[in-house]
């Protein structure tokens, strides 16, 4: 599968969509997944990135390809 993908209408890494959910810088990013569920606001796809907000903190976070929605697994 590409490493880029298209979110909202632009291209996107595995870094700029852990961006994106964290609405901030990000140390590392894993490689983009498809989640296995649908967008809860507009039933899109959404997409799936590991990342390192931090050097401590590892988060799981999904992204809506169609609108804003986002969500983490922090608790």
């Amino acid at each position: 599968m590409s490493e880029n993908r298209v979110v909202q209408g632009r291209m996107v890494t595995a870094q700029t969509l852990a961006e994106l959910i964290e609405d901030d810088s990000v140390m590392e990013a894993e490689q983009i997944s498809e989640a296995e569920t649908d967008c809860p606001e507009c039933s899109g796809n959404v997409l799936e990135v590991g990342y390192m907000p931090s050097v401590t903190e590892f988060v799981t976070g999904q992204k809506c390809q169609d609108c804003d929605w986002a969500a983490t697994d922090r608790n």
